[in-house]
Parts: C-alpha cells; sequence; structure tokens
C-alpha cells in the first residue's frame, strides 16, 4: 500500500489545503492528514475542532484519514510506515523552506517529500490570512467550506466577547 502523510496546523482548514489533500488522495492508496500538535503555538481551534473540521471537509475521499502528532513528523511516519509527506506549494519562498525541511527530513528517516503545485486560485490561500480577513469582518466565503467559515466567525465572537481581541 502505498501511504502518505500531508501534515500541517490547518488552522483552520481552507480549500487550498483540500486542493492538496484531494489530489494526494487520487496519488497514493492512503492519506493521512496529521494535524500538528505543537503546544508552544496559539491556536484558534484545538487538536481535535481541527481534526473533526478536516474529518468533515473530507468525508467524501474514502481513502484519507486525519490523525494528530506531536514530536518529530520522520518519527510519525516511521511509525506508521509512511513513506511519502505531500507537501502544497503556494510560492517559490515555500519551496525553499519547504526543500530544507525535506533533506532534513530523508536525513532522519526514509521518506520522500512530494511537492504539489497549489491550483492558481489558492496560491494567495492561508489560514493566517483567512483568520485576519475574518477578524476584520471580511468574507471569507469560497477560501473555507461554509461550515468551516462558520464556526472560524462563531469562535472569533466568542473571542471578541471574552475580551480576547
Amino acid at each position: 500500500m502505498r501511504r502518505a502523510v500531508c501534515p500541517g496546523s490547518f488552522d483552520p482548514v481552507t480549500n487550498g489545503h483540500l486542493d492538496v489533500i484531494s489530489r494526494a488522495a487520487d496519488l497514493f492508496d492512503e492519506v493521512i492528514v496529521a494535524v500538528g500538535v505543537n503546544a508552544s503555538k496559539n491556536r484558534l481551534f484545538t487538536p481535535q475542532e481541527r481534526m473533526d473540521m478536516i474529518s468533515e471537509a473530507c468525508r467524501d475521499l474514502t481513502n484519507v484519514k486525519v490523525d494528530g502528532f506531536t514530536g518529530l513528523l520522520t518519527s510519525y511516519c516511521q511509525e506508521r510506515d509512511v513513506r511519502a509527506i505531500v507537501k502544497g506549494l503556494r510560492a517559490v519562498s515555500d519551496f525553499e523552506y519547504e526543500l530544507q525541511m525535506a533533506q532534513m527530513n530523508s536525513s532522519l528517516a526514509e521518506v520522500e517529500t512530494v511537492f504539489v503545485p497549489t491550483s492558481p486560485e489558492y496560491s494567495f490561500l492561508a489560514s493566517s490570512l483567512v483568520k485576519e480577513v475574518a477578524m476584520f469582518g471580511g468574507d471569507v466565503s469560497g477560501l473555507v467550506p461554509d461550515f468551516v467559515r462558520e464556526r472560524l466567525v462563531a469562535r472569533l465572537e466568542e473571542r471578541r466577547r471574552a475580551g480576547e481581541g
């Protein structure tokens, strides 16, 4: 079985993420969307909320599974017999960083990184930008699935009411 992992924070999952995940699902027998659980980073959504949103968004992709991970991605891959990491690239600046990461990962484990260029309509899209636009009342329809937009707007409203931003 050809198994790949699509790692990320997915805070929140965007249509750009989903484009890369669905294209990876066409290339591999099984794709694990691995949600990074990094306690040192302040996220809008909990790891479980992010995993739930990805699961809902990918429910029609029968060969996609969602999981969380901590620590080194290469250790996660070795424990699950994953030989490929799929990363989306939006721009040349992404490539420079991701190439260095791919080389480090291959030095740590027998794992290859497959780069998937982002579809042009999503080349500008990043979770951080989606959150910022939504925070200032901008319309993020078309950038994230509708149910993610609803959860994002609700979470930002909760934070505003709590005085967190």
